[in-house]
Parts: C-alpha cells; structure tokens; sequence
C-alpha cells in the first residue's frame, strides 16, 4: 500500500510529529510505501517528496502588513498547499492519506484534492482544532467549552487567541468557513483521537463522523528500564507553560526532601525560575531542553515522574515515555491521564492544581520505594502489552480499511 502522512511540521518538533514520523517507520517496516507531506523546514531530514512541500510559514514572524494579510488568507485557505499536493498526488498516485497536524500552516484546502482524486482519509485527532479555535480548549488559563456545538464566536469574544480580537476574529471566521460553509472535515472518512477523553470531548462538542480511537504507540524494546532509584531525585518533563500546572509542581515541593528536575522549554520559564529564586528554593533544578539518551538517563536516576497538567491532556508521550523506562507516574486527574495513569496501580492521581494533595502524593511514593519498583514494574508491562507496535499496526490497518470502504460508499 502506497501511504500519504501529511503533517505541517516533518521534523520532531513535538508529539504529533514524533507520531507522525515514527507510524512511517512501522508502515515502512511492514513493506509499505511512505511518502511524506508538510512544510519545508531547514530541519527537515531528507524526503524523497521534498520538491512538493509548500513554503514554511512562521505565524509568529509575519512581517509586515502585507505579509500578515497572506499569511492569515492562507490560513483560512492555502491555494498554495491544494496546488502542490495535487501534483504529488497525480505523480505518486497514494492509496491512502493520512493526517496528522496540519491545520493554520497547510489548511483544510488539501481535504478538497483529497476527495477530488477519490483519496481516502484518516485523520488523527492530536488536539482539538477540529472543535476549538484556538486547539486547546483553554480560556484564560483554564478548560473552556464555550464553543460547543458550532458556538465558534466565543473565541472572538473571549479574545482566546493569544489575547487579541484580531487574531480571535480570524481563528473564529476560520472555524466558521471550514465547519459551516465549506464542511471540510466531511471529507475525512474517519477519525482516530488518541485517547477515549479526546474522542468523547470532540463528540459532545458537536464533530460529526466516524471516530475510532487509535492510542499512541512505543517500542519497549527501544528503552532500557530502572525500576529502583538510589537518590530522592523526581522529575518533569515537557513544555514550560502555564496550562502544563508547573507552579502547582513547584508549591508542591517547597521545604520536601526531594530534588525536582525540570526539563523543557518554553514561555513560563522566566517566571518559574523567579519564582524558585524568590522563595530560594535549593531543591529546584531547571535543565533546559534534553532529549535521547541524555533525557532518558536523567529518568533512569529518578524515581518517578509528575505530570501536574491543568488543561485536557489527550494521551501525554512523556507518560508513555515514563512507562517504557519503568517509571511510575503521578499525574493529574485530567483529560486522558486517567487513561495511562491507573491509580495505585502505574502511578498515583490527584486533583489538577491542587498543590497540597499533590505534596501528598509524592510524600506517598517518597516513602514506599517498593511502591515506586512495583508501579513501575506495571508501568513497563502496560507498555510491552498494550501499547507495542504491533497492536498498533493491527488497529492501524483496521482503521486504513474502513476508510476505504467508507470512501467508496461515498464516491
């Protein structure tokens, strides 16, 4: 089978790209033909389809008016990413396609070459963009469901994106023109969320269509476990934003016996680490941007991992991650964290920003090293059984198949 994986970004930039990358790889192992689709990118390792990959777009560096007013048309509708997908599309002639990321950047211009060419698709649900302008479903630092059944106005009003009506208005007009007038996501012919949370929320918020949930994927054998720990070292991992709960991590630990190590980027970093200055907090260690095996490493030498989100998580890869490396996690009850973190049993549970039971929560696992080995003894486990690449697959072409059968009833 020939396999068409469109994502904006084809680098390992984050989750959804590291997906997108990794289900080539399975495909390619199992003898199928990948070819792959987005941005060009400086980045980008080397892709035979590279010649059809659009500009690449920088949202946040748009330059001046002019610039600004091509950038938000091609936003609303890329005629650039529906020409050039078209020609790779009549030169390689896939069989399937199949979606990661791709909305803003390449837009849902592509859905129409799609269902010109008779092109099935599957489109895996990383976020919520399908139901929430602004991908997140958060409002002011907090869970948001104002938009629910096509209320799309409410980004406008609430000013969601990034704080500005300008911006709001175009994430609003964008959300109306693709969900009301054009109907794009119609064109997909089915639906694979990461998580059964995700797959509920896009439903109640009004997404029509064949979903079928498709878990993210890791191979075990990849990962090196450590179960036990000799120091009082724990860790997280991630974007440093505020929706991620960091403070609430950092409240957490204040005046514990316990060394917690950072490890990420992003826009609350500055204010993280002077809030760890002001309370000259020793035990506080911010590490930057690691990843492979130097990220890995740092893991093995804790004894578990927090995941403290404050937002609907779908199905975290640091948890995933955490697992293969036989860590348990303490994760906040949440969006699809629940899904990974079975409480008592792979980790411990606790109520989103709540900083006191979450201090309790660590004190638990601080003082049960046989709870940490035997957590994450079941950690390793629900990964080598559940979540292996050969489940995977299997699901995988399951889905690949009522795709094409549901495209051909509709054709």
């Amino acid at each position: 089978m020939k396999i068409l994986l469109v994502n904006k970004y084809l680098y390992p930039k984050g989750g959804a790209e590291k997906v997108t990358m990794s289900t080539g790889e399975l495909l390619e192992k199992r003898g199928h033909q990948v070819l792959f689709w987005g941005m060009s990118h400086p980045k980008n390792p080397e892709y035979s389809t590279a010649p059809y990959f659009t500009d690449g777009i920088d949202y946040h560096n748009s330059g001046g008016i002019i610039d600004k007013i091509k950038v938000a048309s091609k936003l609303l509708y890329s005629f650039e990413a529906k020409k050039k997908v078209e020609r790779l599309i009549l030169a390689e002639k896939p069989d399937i396609a199949h979606l990661h990321n791709f909305a803003h950047q390449l837009s849902t211009s592509i859905l129409d070459v799609f269902k010109k060419y008779d092109i099935p698709v599957v489109m895996t649900l990383h976020d919520y963009k399908v139901v929430c302008p602004t991908y997140s479903m958060l409002c002011m630092g907090k869970p948001c469901e104002k938009c629910s059944k096509g209320k799309y106005y409410w980004c406008f009003l609430r000013k969601c994106t990034k704080g500005s009506y300008a911006k709001s208005l175009l994430n609003s007009v964008e959300m109306y023109l693709h969900h009301t007038v054009l109907n794009s996501y119609n064109k997909v012919d089915v639906f694979a969320p990461v998580s059964a949370f995700l797959k509920e929320k896009v439903a109640e918020m009004g997404l029509k269509g064949k979903l079928v949930q498709l878990p993210n994927f890791i191979d075990a054998n990849d990962y090196e476990p450590a179960f036990a720990s000799d120091g009082r070292s724990i860790v997280y991992f991630g974007r440093l934003s505020k929706e991620k709960g960091i403070l609430t991590l950092i409240k957490a630990v204040e005046g514990l016996n316990v060394e917690l190590n950072i490890i990420g980027t992003g826009p609350q970093r500055e204010e993280l680490e002077e809030v760890v200055s002001n309370k000259k907090m020793k035990n506080v260690h911010f590490l930057g941007f690691k990843n492979g095996n130097e990220l890995n490493n740092l893991l093995n030498k804790s004894m578990f991992i927090v995941v403290p989100s404050e937002w609907y998580e779908n199905y975290p890869l640091a948890i995933v991650e955490a697992f293969a490396l036989g860590k348990p996690v303490i994760g906040a009850r949440i969006g699809g964290i629940p899904e990974l973190v079975k409480d008592q049993e792979r980790g411990l549970l606790f109520t989103p920003g709540n900083a006191e039971e979450l201090r309790k929560k660590i004190e638990e696992l601080l003082g049960s090293s046989d709870s940490v080995v035997s957590m994450g003894k079941a950690a390793r486990q629900f990964v080598e059984t559940e979540l292996n690449p050969d489940r995977h697959y299997e699901m995988l072409m399951q889905i690949y198949s009522m795709a094409m059968g549901k495209s051909k009833r509709t054709n």
